[in-house]
């Protein structure tokens, strides 16, 4: 297994796991379906979000790392997936708007990483993952190619709804359940960067195979045998 690969995995993991624990012991304060992820970023306790998301951008410039030095991604993929990485290190550094105050410079900071991030993912994994690039297919990135035409729909439709938000005159986050929509485009973005990672892990570096192989051949030639 890759080294930097298995760290992103568990970095992203650690990350993962602990938003994913922020979310469970928030249920009874904050409502899923309408507050966004990012309000956990807010109050005294708003470093473990800020922790939580710096972990899963770490996570993934290692695996962007390892997908690179293995040649699995081309500079559009890396640079795309680096894209994902900066945007998540803004949310995480700015607190969103905290609207019981009011605006603010690093509540627009923070929107901005996030769009940045929610945009560069889908990019990059459809980019790096799509089949035909590959002479070998493998589940993991079918998986992650899947995924990322997922999170392409949800990009699009969440786009729809603001277009429509627009025409009627509706703030555009009642125009949807923007809690719901939200989460269920970051899960499938995060199964799509881990979908990548295993797939990172599990390939050797350029070059390991073909020295394998040729190691297998000179043990396995008729003049070694002999002797």
């Amino acid at each position: 297994m890759h080294q930097p690969a298995r760290w992103g995995l568990g970095a992203a993991g650690a990350g993962v796991t602990v938003i994913l624990g922020l979310e469970l012991t928030s249920l009874d304060e904050m409502n899923p379906i309408r507050r966004t992820i990012s309000e956990h970023g807010l109050g005294p306790d708003g470093w473990i979000f800020g922790l939580a998301v710096g972990l899963l951008a770490v996570g993934s410039v290692a695996i962007g790392v390892s997908l690179a030095r293995k040649k699995l991604a081309g500079i559009f993929g890396t640079v795309a997936l680096m894209g994902w990485s900066v945007g998540l290190f803004l949310t995480a550094w700015f607190e969103k708007h905290d609207w019981s105050v009011g605006p603010s410079t690093s509540g627009s900071i923070h929107r901005v990483g996030s769009i940045i991030a929610f945009v560069c993912l889908p990019l990059a994994v459809t980019i790096i993952a799509r089949p035909w690039r590959h002479r070998e297919r493998s589940r993991a990135t079918l998986v992650a190619f899947g995924l990322g035409i997922c999170s392409v729909l949800w990009v699009l439709f969440i786009g729809a709804m603001i277009l429509i938000a627009a025409e009627t005159g509706m703030p555009w986050w009642r125009v949807m359940p923007l809690g719901l929509v939200e989460r269920g485009l970051a899960v499938t973005e995060v199964a799509a960067l881990l979908a990548l990672g295993v797939w990172a892990a599990a390939k050797q570096l350029s070059g390991e195979g073909a020295a394998a192989e040729k190691a297998d051949e000179v043990v396995t030639s008729p003049d070694v045998a002999r002797r």
